[in-house]
């Protein structure tokens, strides 16, 4: 299969990681609800790349599973600041060098804090964001702790249905 070689997987090679490409047409706003059904897998199985800041600007990622919302509230009091907001498009793309809707915690344009919500590493396989929109790489979870530093953490909230 012919797909993107971005940052996140020249990243994934220089680690000698194997993954398996996942493509499927990107739609704006669609989020993990479309890439589960386009790619026809358990939307709980997506990894969420989000961009937050503290109440002093300071940058940092959530991975987040597809189906659940951070609580900015947990995070802020387990990392012993005030609060966390989301930061705006242009300076997560800024911050990290990929675009929203294909941001990657693999192959950051510069350091940053990774938080990961502990229930990811329960899963076999996760689908995380291969460093473009509409392109997703399949791995089992563990490899994230091999070569991230990152912190487990226990923020995630089951996302309320709409109709």
């Amino acid at each position: 299969m012919n797909y993107p070689v971005t940052q996140a997987v020249r990243y994934l090679r220089s680690k000698d990681i194997e993954i398996v490409p996942h493509l499927f047409e990107y739609v704006e706003k669609g989020g993990t609800s479309h890439s589960s059904t386009a790619l026809g897998i358990e939307e709980s199985a997506i990894v969420k790349t989000l961009v937050f800041e503290t109440a002093d600007a300071k940058p940092l990622i959530v991975l987040m599973r597809g189906h659940m919302m951070v609580s900015t509230k947990k995070l802020a009091r387990h990392i012993g600041t005030k609060s966390i907001s989301p930061v705006t498009p242009e300076k997560a793309n800024r911050l990290t060098g990929y675009m929203v809707g294909g941001t990657s915690p693999l192959g950051l344009k510069r350091p940053l804090p990774i938080y990961a919500e502990g229930s990811i590493f329960e899963l076999d396989r996760i689908y995380i964001n291969g460093g473009k929109r509409g392109f997703l790489v399949e791995l089992e979870p563990q490899v994230l702790e091999e070569i991230l530093d990152l912190e487990r953490v226990a923020v995630g909230i089951e996302r309320q249905k709409t109709n």
